[in-house]
């Protein structure tokens, strides 16, 4: 062992007798060398500009207006930073999103089949149909106030009210004048004179706890069937004396037998889309 460390030694020993022969070397090849790249790279720079002293900033290029004031690019990039950040939030309140999933959740509950379809495949459904039932609304906020600001042919304020206005028809079709009374009241706005006077926090709120209510009512139907099929397998289990055996275990599969039969799946989400009141 004691061998074995004197080699190592040795080696090291040698190393840095090594480096520090070359140091005089490298010091006496450098001088030689920096005048050589100083004036092979001179060329190639470029002269430098006027402000080179100043510090780089963002264009400040007017792209549209709010009111009477230009909206300059940097502006319009945090805009655009702060809407991609509420855009989850924007799908939860703002479109069929909201009814949609409660749906399919109380139906996977009524069902009682656990996990099964997992979190991931309602949500992908969900958002699936709401993209279906919401296009119309979306291809006139397009066609009504996006695509002429785009082409420059309108003003911000312009296009922010022509593209809300197929949003708000949408959800005032969907609202109960006794919620909207309610959030009005809650605001001290009293009665409107129309549509367009409802203001948009008040039109949010109104739209999401009908959203609920008619959620729970479609919930409510569906659970009926599957609930009555409970009674019955707890009531013959109990008849023949088979306390300890779980009753959603006997009537899971009946339940998923009866909802193949009438093809649910088809029968609930069409029944879905047919729900939401046209604007």
């Amino acid at each position: 062992m004691f061998s074995r460390w004197n080699r190592w030694g040795r080696s090291l020993r040698l190393i840095l007798i090594l480096l520090v022969m070359s140091c005089p070397l490298l010091a006496a090849a450098a001088p030689a060398a920096l005048p050589a790249m100083a004036q092979a790279a001179a060329p190639a720079a470029a002269p430098a500009p006027a402000g080179a002293n100043q510090l780089p900033s963002l264009p400040n290029v007017s792209v549209g207006r709010i009111g009477d004031q230009p909206v300059s690019l940097p502006l319009q990039t945090l805009l655009l930073m702060t809407a991609i950040t509420l855009l989850p939030s924007m799908l939860l309140v703002l479109t069929a999103f909201t009814r949609i999933t409660i749906v399919l959740g109380l139906l996977r509950q009524a069902l009682g089949t656990g996990q099964t379809p997992s979190n991931q495949v309602l949500l992908g459904l969900s958002m699936f149909l709401t993209a279906l039932v919401m296009m119309p609304v979306w291809q006139k906020m397009w066609g009504a106030g996006l695509s002429p600001y785009l082409n420059n042919q309108i003003d911000f304020s312009t296009a922010w009210t022509l593209t809300t206005q197929p949003l708000r028809a949408f959800m005032l079709a969907q609202i109960r004048e006794t919620d909207l009374m309610t959030f009005a009241g809650m605001a001290g706005d009293g009665k409107y004179a129309g549509p367009d006077a409802v203001p948009f926090p008040v039109l949010v709120a109104s739209f999401v706890t009908s959203e609920l209510k008619t959620a729970f009512e479609i919930g409510f139907l569906i659970f009926i069937p599957f609930v009555i099929i409970d009674l019955v397998v707890a009531s013959v289990l109990m008849s023949m004396g088979m306390m300890m055996l779980s009753p959603m275990l006997i009537s899971a599969p009946f339940k998923i037998l009866l909802f193949i039969l009438v093809d649910g799946w088809v029968l609930v989400v069409g029944t879905l889309a047919a729900s939401f009141n046209a604007s």
